[in-house]
């Protein structure tokens, strides 16, 4: 009988993803739910949506481009560190490899015999340091820029269809209505393919994700009225 192992690969790309859809569907939902609760004019909300979601894309990607060239520099600096180590101090390197070893119950010999054999490559020896002791993966050269894309493109799709139900109606109370409906389902789907990519309980992490995007827009809504009604 085969066995099968299924493990979750790309998840930087996925926790991209993520971020970006969760965004895009809860922010540009919510201040749509604010307006309606304030304008008379779906325009208006159309308009404001729409800065919105530029904004949120440019903010939103530009933090993902920044994040991944921190990771990246992080690690870079680290490995320069490490190679600086193995050159100058090679036998408190040797000692910290067994170290490693002896936490997954090796004996002395085979401690001793292990990282001697590690040393001959020296970047093999950096690579198992910079995993094992600093617990660091090598970030892809293009993380930051693959990064900025996924995040603000999730964004943008999951901002644009909340707003698209004030584009096709004619007053901001239909357009929420029908708003509510296409968000609340974009989120619950969102959310159960979310959780179970990621191993959660599909329907318990869609129904938690709904309920943070719904809550959002309900305080949204009701500050919104709250201030035109103390303005009025």
């Amino acid at each position: 009988m085969t066995h099968t192992e299924e493990h979750l690969k790309s998840s930087a790309f996925i926790t991209d993803i993520v971020i970006g859809m969760s965004d895009g569907l809860t922010v540009p939902f919510a201040l749509a739910a604010g307006l309606s609760g304030a304008v008379t004019d779906n325009t208006i909300i159309i308009t404001a949506g729409i800065a919105e979601i530029v904004a949120g894309c440019i903010a939103m990607g530009l933090g993902g481009y920044l994040a991944g060239r921190t990771e990246l520099e992080h690690y870079e600096s680290e490995l320069s560190r490490e190679y600086a180590e193995v050159e100058t101090v090679p036998e408190k390197e040797l000692q910290e490899v067994k170290e490693v070893f002896a936490e997954y119950g090796i004996d002395e010999a085979g401690q001793t015999l292990l990282a001697n054999q590690l040393a001959k490559d020296k970047k093999k020896w950096v690579d198992f340091m910079m995993k094992f002791e600093l617990g660091l993966e090598e970030p892809h050269p293009d993380r930051a820029r693959n990064s900025a894309l996924t995040i603000g493109g999730a964004y943008f799709v999951g901002g644009l269809l909340p707003l698209t139900a004030y584009m096709f109606t004619n007053t901001p109370m239909h357009g929420l209505i029908t708003s509510a409906c296409i968000t609340t389902l974009c989120l619950f789907v969102f959310g159960y393919f979310k959780s179970k990519i990621t191993g959660q309980h599909p329907v318990t992490g869609a129904l938690k994700v709904t309920s943070i995007g719904l809550i959002a827009a309900a305080a949204a809504y009701l500050v919104a009225t709250g201030f035109d009604r103390m303005f009025s």
